[in-house]
C-alpha cells in the first residue's frame, strides 16, 4: 500500500470570495469527510501539495493528513483544477475507516516482455490502463501486476485472468480485454506508377483540297 504525508488546518470561512482570497495567497481550499464524521473544511498550502501530487497516484495512495495535532487516514476522491490552468482549485478527502470497504480505481503495471513481440515483432496493446475494485483501506495495493510473458500474437489477457492480491474485488467486467499482442504493423510499399512516357499518335485528318472542293461544286 503506498502513503504520503500531507498537513492541513481547519478553516472557518467559506465561498467563492474566501476560496480566491485562499488561492491568491498560496493556500488551496478542501474538504474532509467520512461515515464517521461530519464533513470539514481545510486549507492546504499549494507549493506542498503540488510537489507531493508529483510523485504519487493520487487516486490510490493513501494520505496520512496531519490536522488538529491527530494524522488522519484519507484518500483523495476529487481535485478539481482550473479549466485552461494548472492551478488546484479544490480537494476534496476522503477518511479511511479500518473495516469498511471502499471503491477507487489501481493503476496496472504490466511485468515482462510477451513472447509475440520478443519472437515475432508483435505489438502489445493496452487496452485498459486501471481496474475498480472494492477493498478493506488496510490492503489497498499500490498497482496491480499483469505479466504478459507468455502472451503470443493474437493472443489477450482479460479481467478474469488477473492475478489479485488478497481482500481485493474487481469490479470492472470479468471478460473486459485488459491487453492483447497484436501481429506486426504491415509496412505498404507505395508503387509508383510510371506514365507512359510515348505520346499517342495524333488522329489523322482529312481535309479536302480545294480542287476536290471545286470539282464537288
Amino acid at each position: 500500500m503506498a502513503s504520503a504525508q500531507l498537513s492541513a488546518s481547519s478553516r472557518d470561512t467559506v465561498g467563492k470570495g474566501a476560496a480566491r482570497t485562499l488561492r491568491s495567497s498560496g493556500k488551496i481550499p478542501g474538504i474532509i469527510y467520512g461515515s464517521a464524521r461530519d464533513a470539514q473544511s481545510l486549507v492546504l498550502d499549494a507549493r506542498e501539495l503540488d510537489k507531493l501530487l508529483e510523485h504519487i497516484a493520487a487516486g490510490s495512495t493513501v494520505i496520512e493528513l496531519a490536522l488538529g495535532g491527530k494524522t488522519t487516514r484519507t484518500l483523495i476522491r476529487e481535485i478539481q483544477r482550473h479549466p485552461f490552468k494548472k492551478q488546484i482549485l479544490h480537494v476534496d478527502f476522503q477518511e479511511l475507516v479500518a473495516g469498511e470497504k471502499i471503491t477507487l480505481s489501481v493503476p496496472l503495471a504490466f511485468v515482462g516482455i510477451p513472447e509475440g513481440v520478443r519472437a515475432s515483432g508483435g505489438v502489445l496493446d493496452q487496452i485498459m490502463h486501471d481496474i475498480e475494485i472494492e477493498v478493506d483501506p488496510a490492503n489497498i495495493p499500490s498497482h496491480i501486476d499483469v505479466d504478459v510473458t507468455a502472451l503470443t500474437i493474437g493472443h489477450s489477457l482479460h479481467v478474469s485472468d488477473l492475478v489479485l492480491p488478497a481482500g481485493v474485488t474487481v469490479l470492472d467486467e470479468a471478460d473486459n480485454t485488459v491487453c492483447v499482442v497484436s501481429a506486426p504493423r504491415a509496412v505498404v510499399e507505395e508503387v509508383a506508377v510510371v506514365p507512359d512516357t510515348e505520346a499517342p499518335a495524333e488522329p489523322e485528318l482529312i481535309r479536302k483540297t480545294k480542287a476536290d472542293e471545286e470539282e464537288a461544286e
